[in-house]
């Protein structure tokens, strides 16, 4: 785990970096010699204008939003802007993806240029999908409750909050349906064919999801259940892994749900743990801890934090039963092993990639390499996050949301089977790719 490879001050010889600073001199710049560049190489059309609002909400997050997630001292003072493991395994992800796919695009005889505009399509909606997905599912205790509606909070604090991808917080699948958005976007703009295109990419959408998820092991999200097997690994003190295991009682052999607003209902005790001995067995309904009213999920995950810090024992009221004490512990400095979910999607990524590069030259129609991505990773992302213990199940599936999106996602990879099926053979050739490029 790495959540921060290094930190850009905030200030560069008694300059302000951030906000009206250098950053934005260095964008303006910038900005103009790409605008007067595109002009001299394509007219002031179109597609040069489409830069701009792109690079103005680039100069605004710049000058307003920046300033809000820098580092701070405990009195407020900018300390300077942390660069993440995660965002910079986010940007290799995006450019190892990219460059698969000029690649192979240049190979079929289609003009590299058009992937790399159709990267930049995609990686705008992809974000915002990806980070939408993610905000909506943590809005109440990750992002309105403690950035706004908390004593200090404020709608800027909100905004900035929302917009720090580089912490983590982006899901697959919203990155999927954003991306989506964008293709058809460009594919009725240039008058690509689609499933052709859409083949073209799909070796690149594992590769970029397999190396995104390192980003995932060093900022200790995505995080697998407890076991122990020789591969499980371990995260440092403050990590989510840990963080977790100390709310839901697992530090103590006791395990909560992860929804915060399920009842306090102890899922499962460890045979020899602390728990154990104290009395406490699966299916006991928490009545208090320490004193504390607990009614739901939520209130016990507070009461136990407080107690671990705190290096208190645990006095635990069970519904239809005694109290009990649960012995203080020492807090460890790693986490208790769980699976390395990370490295597992990681595998799964090369993997499929290395399945959907091998059956590339071998089919037969238009979309049937798309196809097989979407009958495959759903299985896969499937079975690994029944290994994940970091989503609660929701609705009345008692699945993850990823897992339920997962089930749809299969059913539409039959329907679209089916149609690629009905469709006469025959792929889109060299020659017709360049004729495309042209076109377009």
């Amino acid at each position: 785990m790495l959540q921060t490879l290094f930190l850009i001050p905030a200030q560069l010889g008694g300059y302000p970096v951030f906000g009206f600073g250098l950053l934005l001199t260095v964008w303006a710049v910038v900005g103009v010699a790409l605008l007067a560049w595109l002009t001299w190489r394509q007219g002031l059309n179109a597609d040069t204008l489409g830069y701009v609002p792109v690079l103005l909400l680039l100069g605004a997050i710049i000058a307003w939003l920046l300033p809000t997630i820098c580092e701070r001292t405990p009195d407020g003072v900018p300390i300077g802007l942390a660069i993440r493991g995660y965002g910079v395994m986010i940007l290799l992800a995006v450019v190892a993806g990219t460059g698969l796919a000029a690649w192979r695009a240049r190979r079929v005889g289609l003009d590299p240029e058009m992937i790399f505009s159709l990267a930049f399509w995609m990686l705008v909606p992809g974000i915002i999908g990806a980070r939408a997905f993610y905000v909506i599912e943590y809005w109440q205790p990750k992002y309105y409750g403690p950035a706004y509606a908390a004593p200090g909070g404020s709608l800027p604090k909100l905004l900035g909050e929302i917009i720090n991808v580089s912490r983590g917080g982006l899901v697959v699948y919203g990155a999927f349906f954003g991306g989506v958005v964008g293709i058809l976007l460009f594919v009725r703009k240039y008058r690509l064919p689609l499933l052709a295109l859409l083949d073209l990419i799909s070796p690149s959408m594992i590769l970029g999801l397999a190396i995104g998820r390192i980003g995932c092991l060093l900022n200790g999200c995505c995080f697998g259940a407890v076991c122990d097997h020789p591969w499980a690994i371990t995260f440092p003190v403050g990590s989510p892994p840990y963080q977790s295991q100390v709310e839901r009682g697992q530090v103590w052999g006791m395990r909560l749900s992860a929804d915060p607003d399920a009842q306090p209902r102890l899922l499962a005790v460890t045979p020899g743990s602390l728990a154990a001995h104290a009395g406490l067995k699966a299916d006991d309904r928490l009545q208090s801890i320490n004193g504390h009213d607990i009614r739901t999920a939520e209130w016990a995950f507070a009461a136990l934090v407080e107690a671990f810090e705190a290096k208190k024992p645990l006095q635990i009221k069970v519904s239809g039963g005694d109290a009990v004490t649960v012995p203080a512990i020492t807090p460890e400095t790693h986490s208790l092993p769980v699976h390395p979910t990370q490295i597992y999607s990681t595998i799964d990524g090369l993997l499929l990639c290395l399945v959907l590069l091998c059956y590339s030259p071998f089919r037969r129609r238009n979309g049937e390499v798309f196809a097989l991505m979407m009958s495959i990773y759903p299985v896969t992302r499937f079975i690994i996050e029944s290994l994940r213990s970091d989503e609660a199940a929701v609705l009345w599936t008692r699945m993850t949301i990823s897992q339920n999106v997962s089930l749809l996602l299969l059913v539409v990879a039959a329907a679209l089977w089916l149609y690629i099926l009905r469709q006469p053979r025959g792929v889109t050739t060299a020659s017709q790719w360049a004729v495309l490029s042209t076109r377009s």
